[in-house]
């Protein structure tokens, strides 16, 4: 029950002692005193009642569960059901994957020196968000960096700030593939710059080249610049092979990149996880037959008579005739593939696999071959050359007016004679018809109509229409080497044929390879197969020979002294590629040394020259002269000291 207070009650005290009255002082006459007024009865005390508690503590304790077992039913979905899937989520979120790129193997000649190698670079890059007024603290934070940078890189300022105005980007790359020697200067300079910006020197506290960055990578480099580098080739801007022997042997040179997988947190490793992952291998050594200072000499050669005679192009080629190796191919004019935005798209093949011509006169070689093997005529034959031969529905000629000619079948050679090689061929067989395809099975063994064996990108394999397909003027200008279409290493390859005793071996680029462990695996034995017998390229050598010895013959500024030489010039009317008809011409020497006892061939072609002369023997055969005695010298070939044959010319009627 409620406390209630009792009603209060008067309680008497004790008794006073008696007083002494007083005299009455007061009036007589005085009112009574008021009385005190009746005290109220006491109010009735109101009871209040508390509820149970019992309901609410029922009501706390089902929320309470209600939420645990939320919590318990997430805690079974995360660690039960589905905890493979969030498993895989935080080890990709803890766990990051780099690839390991594989170095790119060397290119190198057959000395084991190095025509194309890589290197350390970096891609200077920019955080454009570093530039803004904003974080520089300065309205033109682009263009004065811009203006620094450029010298260094080689770029216009202009570019520059444009890249770095972008400040919705955090990336840009500035230069692609620089010099360590590019990145230490702007280290040097953003040094500076960092100190500058101190407050202690009365900066802002911000270095404008704060934003500027690097990414190491690695690049492709060609010490000799143009030397070879049409064999070579190049590569794209991500590393990979694009053209030449880099786009053809990419696969080897690449190597496998790797991968590396290690544990971070905060965007940093986490050292004690440790990391796994697959190293990378780098890629193959290719050693090639190229010789660098033989095919240093060619292309000096044929780049200077190229200028002179102000050509459209010109290719020189060495083989060794006993091998099949290609000693150098030189391509005029070339390109640098250090740096391909200077190149002339129009130079950057190599054009003495992807030209497709006529070669003229140093194709009759096959021609004579042929007469020779069939046994239909000899060396010493006599053949009467008119100054005109009328044929089909042409009259032909030769490149100089004349009398009538006596000349043997080595005269015909000598003088290279277009009527005398027409008259000769004529006898392969009983009628024009089966001469035809006499000279075609011919030329086709001696590699005409067909691939190199190089297996080069863009190479052609020249052009030769089956014989019942020759028209009435084919049918007599194919012998001269007109109405058939071939590229330089095949010609060059049909001189090393008759150099080798009649044997065709097909021409190799590449020696070897030398994998990531350092062994060499040599190249596969290239193709052989006869193609004469070794008695007539044995004559065939001396009737080349006067080509060059004899004084009536047209190659006689190929002749090198204490040496025997053999050659053929060749001078033929050129189709232009753009305008599809003739017009100027192809000049050409081919020829091999020493005569008796061959170890290399050369071969030369200039087309379209356009300043001095356009024969063969004239603008070609001096350089066939300048790179065969290089090529004897860097060979140590010493000369046979035989005597030449010198076989008869002409023939008294």
């Amino acid at each position: 029950m409620p406390f209630q207070e009792p009603p209060r009650r008067r309680v008497p005290g004790p008794a006073r002692p008696a007083q002494p009255r007083r005299p009455d002082r007061r009036p007589a006459q005085r009112s009574a005193p008021p009385r005190r007024p009746a005290a109220r009865p006491a109010a009735k005390a109101r009871t209040i009642r508390l509820g149970s508690p019992k309901p609410r503590l029922r009501l706390i304790s089902l929320g309470l569960t209600l939420v645990m077992l939320v919590f318990v039913v997430r805690l079974l979905q995360v660690q039960a059901v589905d905890a493979a899937a969030y498993a895989a989520k935080a080890e990709k979120h803890r766990y990051l994957e780099y690839t390991l790129t594989a170095d790119r193997g060397e290119i190198t000649d057959r000395a084991g020196i190095a025509l194309a190698a890589s290197v350390d670079a970096y891609d200077i890059t920019a955080d454009p968000k570093l530039f803004t007024p904003e974080e520089s603290r300065l309205a033109d934070a682009p263009e004065q960096a811009a203006a620094l940078l450029a010298p260094i890189l080689g770029k216009e300022p202009a570019e520059l700030a444009k890249k770095l105005r972008t400040p919705k980007s955090r990336y840009t790359v500035l230069a692609r593939k620089q010099t360590p020697q590019v990145w230490n200067q702007i280290k040097d300079l953003k040094k500076v710059y960092e100190q500058k910006a101190a407050p202690a020197h009365g900066g802002n506290g911000v270095n404008l080249l704060g934003g500027i960055l690097s990414e190491p990578v690695t690049k492709r480099v060609y010490p000799n610049r143009e030397l070879a580098a049409g064999i070579l080739g190049y590569v794209n801007a991500e590393g990979r092979g694009a053209g030449g022997l880099e786009s053809m042997l990419d696969k080897e040179l690449a190597g496998q990149d790797g991968k590396i997988r290690f544990a971070q947190s905060g965007g940093r490793r986490v050292p004690t996880v440790g990391s796994q992952g697959t190293p990378a291998v780098p890629g193959s050594t290719i050693e090639l037959t190229i010789d660098r200072d033989i095919q240093w000499a060619a292309q000096q050669a044929i780049t200077d008579q190229v200028r002179k005679s102000k050509a459209d192009r010109g290719y020189v080629i060495v083989q060794d005739t006993r091998t099949g190796e290609v000693l150098a191919m030189a391509n005029a004019p070339g390109f640098d593939p250090n740096d391909l935005s200077q190149a002339n798209a129009t130079a950057m093949g190599n054009a003495a696999l992807q030209d497709a011509y006529e070669p003229g006169s140093t194709s009759k070689v096959m021609s004579m071959a042929a007469v020779l093997e069939e046994g239909v005529a000899a060396p010493d034959t006599h053949v009467t050359v008119p100054n005109r031969l009328h044929r089909g529905d042409r009259l032909f000629s030769d490149d100089v007016d004349h009398i009538t000619w006596y000349l043997t079948l080595n005269g015909v050679l000598a003088r290279s004679s277009n009527i005398g090689t027409i008259l000769a061929t004529g006898q392969l067989g009983k009628t024009q018809a089966e001469s035809n395809q006499v000279l075609y099975d011919y030329l086709r063994k001696f590699g005409i109509g067909s691939p190199t064996g190089l297996d080069y990108p863009g190479e052609t394999p020249g052009i030769l229409a089956k014989p019942q397909d020759w028209s009435t003027s084919q049918q007599y200008t194919i012998p001269f080497g007109q109405g058939l279409s071939i590229n330089a290493m095949q010609a060059a390859s049909v001189y090393s044929t008759i150099a080798n005793g009649g044997v065709r071996i097909e021409p190799t680029l590449v020696r070897g390879t030398r994998g990531p462990d350092g062994r060499f695996t040599p190249a596969p034995a290239p193709k052989e197969s006869r193609v004469v017998s070794e008695k007539t390229a044995k004559t065939l050598a001396q009737m080349l020979e006067s080509v060059v010895d004899d004084e009536e013959g047209t190659g006689t500024k190929a002749a090198i002294p204490g040496y025997r030489v053999a050659g053929k010039t060749g001078t033929a009317n050129r189709v232009d590629p753009e305008l599809g008809r003739y017009k100027g011409y192809t000049a050409s020497f081919a020829g091999f040394a020493p005569a008796d006892q061959p170890r290399v061939a050369v071969y030369c072609a200039i087309q379209n020259p356009t300043k001095g002369s356009y024969f063969g023997g004239q603008i070609c055969g001096p350089i066939y002269k300048k790179v065969m005695e290089f090529a004897l010298k860097t060979l140590h070939i010493p000369p046979t000291g035989s005597q030449p044959a010198r076989l008869p010319v002409t023939f008294q009627p």
